[in-house]
């Protein structure tokens, strides 16, 4: 109800009151309308009040109470939308800082993990530095399979060898003398032709560290390291 309406309310409910009152008491000489006169000393009785006023006087106090009443809702409500308003904020900061620290976690993350591939990738480069080249080994008329390993592992990066070896353990079985009977394909890594291999190197058919050097660039090419062909080999039974 509105401020305006509810004093309304109480000027005309003072009126009402007060007239059937007056009525009520004079018809009938209630005796208790004494006691509702009667006061502590020195305060004002509505009988020393004009009868013609006394309805105003009524109406006067009803509007006041319900002023207070307005007064008090409006407190409530302001209240009530204060603290609204301080738990909404406090929702939003939450989730904002939620928000941020999840920006933090994810840059971190992506920090950490581009220093990881930089950290392999010198890694990488460093270990085919130290590796040795086909040319580094002296020619044999023949090689044993821990021979050819032996020079495997001196030419293959430190953290592909292992891949390497699956492969070739797969393809050839270390045989640097292996054929295909089928499609003719050569050599440890299974060549096909066998003469591509040439580009590494013309003793391709009977040196081994001729036949690593071109199946690791193969690789290295094609699948991006030794443990990436060995996935699509996996995956896919050739490479």
């Amino acid at each position: 109800m509105s401020r305006i309406s509810v004093r309304g309310f109480a000027v005309a409910s003072a009126t009402a009151v007060t007239t059937v009152g007056a009525v009520v008491g004079v018809a009938a000489g209630d005796p208790s309308s004494n006691d509702i006169e009667t006061t502590a000393s020195g305060a004002t009785l509505l009988t020393d009040i004009p009868v013609g006023d006394q309805a105003q006087v009524q109406s006067a106090s009803l509007t006041q109470q319900a002023d207070a009443i307005v007064h008090a809702a409006d407190a409530d409500a302001k209240r009530t939308a204060e603290e609204s308003a301080r738990l909404q904020a406090a929702e939003t900061a939450k989730a904002k800082k939620a928000e941020a620290e999840k920006a933090e976690a994810d840059k971190k993350a992506e920090a950490d993990a581009k220093a990881k591939k930089e950290r392999e990738e010198k890694e990488q480069v460093a270990s085919r530095s130290a590796a040795r080249d086909a040319g580094d080994f002296e020619v044999q008329g023949s090689y044993t399979v821990a021979q050819v390993k032996a020079i495997a592992q001196q030419m293959v990066p430190a953290g592909q060898f292992q891949c390497f070896s699956k492969i070739i353990n797969q393809e050839s079985t270390w045989n640097y003398k292996a054929v295909n009977s089928s499609s003719g394909a050569y050599g440890l890594v299974q060549a096909l032709p066998g003469s591509k291999m040439a580009s590494a190197g013309a003793d391709w058919r009977t040196n081994p560290a001729t036949q690593i050097k071109w199946g690791l660039n193969y690789m290295e090419d094609r699948y991006g390291s030794p443990c990436g062909a060995w996935s699509f080999h996996q995956a896919n039974g050739w490479y």
